[in-house]
């Protein structure tokens, strides 16, 4: 596959973000569009919301300007759904909208997929698969959300792991792949310039929520020549590991400690982190690495003789499993006895 089909792409995501985000930060400013501090929150002062305009404009405009038409279908799918979570996370970052409406608006997003044919087919089954690539938009998308409590990491983790997708669908010829990993890298790593701490500004639901649905895609796009399906279905599991930790994590806490899994709260493994003492920057390295090793791991399954890539990717997620205990160890010796 010509490097050309995403290289340019990549370029222009990172360059438009670039250059829309202070825009985008002017406009949230003048709209009142901002995150005031509060007891969940670890910034102290108000911050500007609306980066995701940024972001999901840099995604499109890469997208279109070197996509091929026989993409067109797909890619529409994709920029559709994207833009209405991106106005939903717009309308609720202003107003705070009900989980309802923007979980609805999720399931939507997954069925404008499924219309085109992007979904999961692990069992051939509709009545399984339908539901299930549902269910994996709607958990990859809050699982983002999720992870955007933090500068730097919500857009870092998605580059990072967007960066993965970019190099797994390269060495298998994914054009389509490749590409929107590609547009999404670069507009995330655009926006990182002003949202690493201390950030200037931050993505709001209207970021996340693109960037969550966009990621969940290419989890589901990724498609493998070699490699049997008892392997490849742990590549997108590995790439994205951590913020699939971290929702498991967050939601199974919550429910322990009698709260609403969607209640927000300094429960995230980001916090964890934070009180043993961590910087906030030396918190966002540790999963910038975590989030670095099992992108790599992902690469390898996709890549070597089955047998060694089941090994691997076992090993891997259950390496998952077992730092699980240790974060709820961590939460109740650092943080609920303070």
């Amino acid at each position: 596959m010509d490097a050309l089909q995403f290289v340019p792409a990549l370029v222009v995501g990172f360059t438009a973000s670039l250059g829309l985000t202070p825009l985008s930060r002017t406009i949230a400013l003048r709209l009142g569009v901002v995150d005031k501090p509060n007891q969940r929150k670890i910034h102290l002062d108000n911050k500007p919301l609306m980066g995701g305009l940024a972001i999901y404009v840099a995604f499109a405009l890469a997208l279109l300007l070197f996509s091929s038409p026989g993409q067109v279908t797909e890619l529409g799918a994709v920029l559709s759904g994207g833009l209405l979570l991106a106005l939903t996370g717009l309308i609720d970052d202003r107003y705070n909208l009900g989980i309802g409406v923007r979980m609805t608006a999720q399931v939507i997003a997954a069925l404008l997929l499924i219309m085109v044919g992007i979904q999961i087919h692990l069992f051939n089954t509709p009545l399984i698969d339908i539901p299930l690539t549902i269910l994996w938009v709607v958990a990859i998308t809050n699982a983002i959300n999720f992870l955007d409590n933090m500068d730097g990491l919500a857009a870092g983790l998605t580059a990072i792991a967007a960066g993965f997708f970019t190099l797994i669908a390269f060495t298998q010829g994914l054009a389509l792949v490749s590409l929107l990993a590609a547009a999404l890298m670069g507009s995330a790593v655009g926006f990182l310039i002003y949202n690493f701490n201390p950030a200037s500004t931050f993505m709001g639901d209207m970021g996340a929520l693109v960037l969550g649905f966009v990621l969940a895609v290419l989890g589901i796009k990724l498609e493998f020549g070699a490699q049997p399906l008892g392997v490849t279905w742990m590549v997108p599991l590995l790439v994205l590991a951590l913020p699939i930790f971290d929702i498991h994590l967050v939601v199974i806490t919550r429910l322990l400690e009698g709260r609403h899994p969607m209640e927000g709260g300094k429960d995230h493994t980001s916090h964890r982190l934070l009180s043993m003492g961590l910087s906030q920057r030396r918190a966002i390295f540790v999963l910038y690495g975590l989030c670095i090793l099992y992108g790599v791991l992902g690469t390898l399954v996709s890549l070597i003789a089955p047998d060694l890539a089941l090994i691997i990717g076992v090993v891997g997620l259950a390496g998952l499993v077992a730092l699980f205990p240790t974060m709820m160890i961590i939460r109740r010796r650092y943080q609920l006895n303070r």
